[in-house]
């Protein structure tokens, strides 16, 4: 019978792409892990790792066994929360993935109130790329995993997700306060603050601004849409931004003004088929679900279109 952490192991190495990397990610050195593969491929009987250059590609044996690797570990997983589960406890770690604008105003008072409603469980929270979130995901650096869609660029599903929409979060056309032009055709024209090119953000909004007659000027580029906000409010440009953004930034020296159909960008919630039902997992996305309505019903509230 194969080992199953030496299973696990084969499958980092296909994951990250070194034996290096795949160490690192499991917390061992690339020499034990060397060893341990060595030791598999005696178990198998077959050769399963070749050299690629500064990486190692995987024989087709290897992928066989990687497949096995994933759906043995799903199962793992999904005896854990059922463990969780009948025994009603919360707690232990959940790593949770954001982009930016849920980090400033959702993810705060989130972890909040999980620390007060159950101590004993652990939560913590990085910033990354949205365009990453869901293969580190199911790489497993994450258990939780917020995402984000833009109308007619949803994200690529990935086989082994579970995706809960969680709530939609109106995009914006913001400019200085001192513009007189709040049509988004008008501004063809304007200098504009955009997200990197190939980001789903990038994509949506320049479809925006094709779609009403003009290829957009892209003046500033940035990841950062709190930065847009505040470049805005600058006078340096204008924007397409979520509410969220207007939000956590506050929208001091700019004026908002609605989009053509009201766009908005879907907010979902991904975690690991097999380990979405652990109480410590349903608990996280409960208190992220709760808060994010809460702020998204406060923006509507809130925002005044100029």
């Amino acid at each position: 019978m194969y080992n199953v952490n030496r299973m696990r192991l084969l499958r980092e190495v296909k994951v990250r792409g070194t034996l290096a990397a795949a160490a690192e990610a499991l917390g061992y050195n690339p020499s034990s892990v060397s060893h341990q593969l060595k030791l598999l491929e005696q178990e198998a009987g077959v050769p399963l790792l070749e050299p690629s250059g500064r990486k190692v590609r995987l024989t087709d044996e290897a992928m066989i066994l990687v497949g096995h690797a994933e759906g043995i570990i799903r199962h793992l997983e999904a005896a854990e929360a059922d463990i969780a589960l009948a025994s009603r406890t919360v707690r232990g770690t959940v790593r949770v993935a954001c982009f930016q604008t849920a980090a400033h105003t959702v993810l705060p008072r989130a972890v909040l109130a999980l620390r007060s409603q159950h101590p004993d469980l652990t939560v913590k929270v990085a910033h990354i790329p949205v365009e990453d979130a869901l293969p580190a995901l199911l790489a497993r650096d994450f258990d939780v995993v917020l995402q984000e869609d833009f109308p007619g660029h949803p994200q690529v599903a990935l086989e082994g997700a579970d995706i809960v929409a969680a709530g939609m979060d109106r995009l914006w056309l913001i400019t200085p306060a001192d513009e007189g032009r709040g049509n988004l055709a008008d501004l063809s024209d304007a200098n504009w603050i955009m997200e990197p090119p190939g980001t789903l953000a990038r994509r949506w909004s320049t479809g925006m601004c094709r779609n009403a007659g003009f290829e957009p000027r892209a003046a500033y580029e940035s990841s950062d849409v709190l930065l847009h906000v505040r470049l805005v409010g600058a006078g340096l440009g204008a924007a397409l931004v979520p509410g969220l953004a207007l939000a956590a930034a506050g929208g001091h020296g700019v004026k908002v003004h609605a989009l053509p159909g009201e766009p908005a960008r879907r907010i979902a919630i991904a975690t690991r088929r097999g380990s979405s039902q652990a109480p410590a997992i349903a608990a996280v996305k409960q208190a992220i679900m709760k808060e994010l309505a809460g702020q998204l019903a406060e923006e509507d509230r809130g925002t005044s279109v100029g």
